[in-house]
């Protein structure tokens, strides 16, 4: 696990009524999901059956110049995804979305999630014979899907057959010639919408944010279970998957997701102000401002302030061009990192007793820093909040925490945290009030790297680079020792 928490991936699909720049929507729709991964980009253009497709490592600006979009031509079904990868490396052959020929045709598919049974399934087809040219377990949903097809009659028989192999997280968006499909796990660990334009063309998203993006409205979740299959005759919903107990991520309320995004009816905005508002029913702080962390304290840091009438400051200036997955690899670095991710505003801090919301305390290695800015610009007192409770549990389901060894919470109390960062004061939202974000109390949130309650079987291999680390003969032949030379 990295030094902080990474997200998932953005999913994202446009069926047309007729050939159109369907890249360039799917590359606008990438840029609002490019918070959900970093690592890289990828678009699949359906022009009457023939796939055209680019993916690179980078930014989706940086991906997908002007020259790359008028390559991938015009067409009347796209995909598009942006990653980061909780299986497998960071690398070109691991970016989505993952083009399929097969006995039957061509087939397109981008995941955001992980599944649990991946190295099963993945066994299973080795020695079936399949052969991986990734490492990520995308690559096993597609080689699932695609041995269904060869004996199904459509491509949605052969998906609705692959979701019943798939234990785990999964939101997918699978493109064939004359179809395109969406699909969610019977948890719906993961966020996927779906909406519509006013020129008839019908689109599915990680989050809303990317519909609005490209002038589209929000029908819709897909529900947990649930297949959707979008052709030129319409929308058709398969259901027979759905019925089990709905799980959604609550990180993503807290952190994954952008705050101008609704999922299940509630903005991202509101869930994170209504979670410094609670804060402030738990840690009654006597001090002179509320700052938040940019960008995902923010929300939350000005709950606190407008429960508390503490007054709600500007107090850091981040740096734009820095992404969320900026990888610095050891502690110098993450701490240089920070100083040019994040200006503190001396004038709004000096002399001032400071509360400070960030979305979460994870090994502490940055927020120590951060309090470190805010005392060196004359910060009088820091008191640290987390809008979430304390991380004490491995994730399964996509958030890149494959470990409790560096979870600072599993090994120090609050007051002990409090020293190891240099604040006056920690605190952290209540696992009660996680549930109660939306407004009501709910019970099909997944917090189980909160409270450790999963709703699913636990994994036996669950690091993210389990793939990597099997043993395959990846060593030159001459460092092998079966075909060395014996000495005489």
């Amino acid at each position: 696990m990295e030094h902080e928490i990474h997200e998932e991936c953005g999913v994202f699909g446009i069926f047309a009524p007729e050939a159109q720049t369907v890249a360039q929507t799917c590359y606008y729709a990438l840029f609002a999901l490019q918070h959900r991964g970093q690592e890289s980009a990828g678009i699949v253009v359906n022009n009457d059956g023939v796939f055209n497709a680019y993916k690179d490592v980078g930014l989706v600006n940086d991906v997908f110049t002007s020259e790359v979009l008028a390559k991938l031509g015009l067409g009347n079904m796209a995909i598009g995804h942006v990653r980061y990868g909780t299986t497998g490396t960071s690398g070109r052959e691991n970016a989505q979305p993952i083009v399929v020929n097969h006995l039957k045709g061509n087939m397109a598919l981008a995941h955001n999630g992980n599944l649990i049974n991946a190295t099963e399934l993945r066994a299973e087809l080795e020695n079936e014979g399949c052969i991986f040219h990734t490492t990520s377990d995308t690559e096993v949903i597609a080689y699932v899907i695609t041995r269904e097809r060869v004996k199904a009659r459509s491509i949605e028989e052969a998906v609705l057959a692959a979701m019943k192999r798939l234990k785990g997280a999964y939101s997918l968006v699978v493109m064939s010639p004359s179809k395109l499909i969406a699909a969610r796990d019977p948890h719906g660990f993961r966020p996927l919408c779906f909406g519509k334009r006013d020129d008839g063309s019908y689109l599915v998203a990680s989050e809303s944010c990317a519909l609005n993006a490209v002038g589209a409205h929000k029908v819709r979740e897909v529900e947990p279970g649930e297949m959707l299959v979008i052709t030129k005759d319409g929308v058709k919903s398969d259901t027979t998957q759905c019925g089990g107990k709905k799980t959604l991520c609550v990180f993503e309320y807290f952190y994954t997701a952008r705050p101008d995004s609704e999922i299940d009816g509630c903005y991202v905005h509101d869930a994170r102000k209504r979670a410094g508002a609670f804060l402030y029913e738990k840690y009654k702080i006597d001090a002179d401002i509320v700052v938040g962390v940019p960008d995902s304290g923010l929300d939350a840091a000005l709950g606190y302030a407008q429960a508390s009438g503490i007054p709600y400051g500007i107090g850091f200036l981040k740096n734009k061009y820095i992404g969320r997955t900026f990888i610095a690899p050891d502690q110098k670095m993450r701490e240089d990192r920070v100083k040019i991710k994040l200006n503190v505003i001396a004038s709004a801090v000096r002399g001032k007793r400071v509360i400070l919301v960030d979305d979460s305390i994870v090994r502490g290695t940055t927020s120590r820093p951060i309090v470190k800015q805010l005392r060196d610009a004359g910060a009088k007192e820091v008191h640290f909040l987390s809008s979430a409770p304390k991380f004490l549990n491995p994730c399964y389901y996509g958030t890149d925490i494959d470990s409790r060894e560096n979870l600072i919470a599993c090994h120090h109390s609050e007051e002990e945290i409090a020293k190891i960062i240099g604040a006056d004061s920690v605190g952290y939202l209540d696992i009660d009030h996680a549930r109660r974000l939306t407004g009501e109390y709910s019970d099909t949130f997944c917090c189980a790297c909160f409270d450790g309650v999963y709703p699913t079987e636990i994994p036996v291999s669950a690091e993210k680079s389990r793939f990597e680390q099997r043993p395959i003969a990846t060593r030159p032949i001459s460092e092998n020792p079966k075909f060395q030379k014996k000495k005489d």
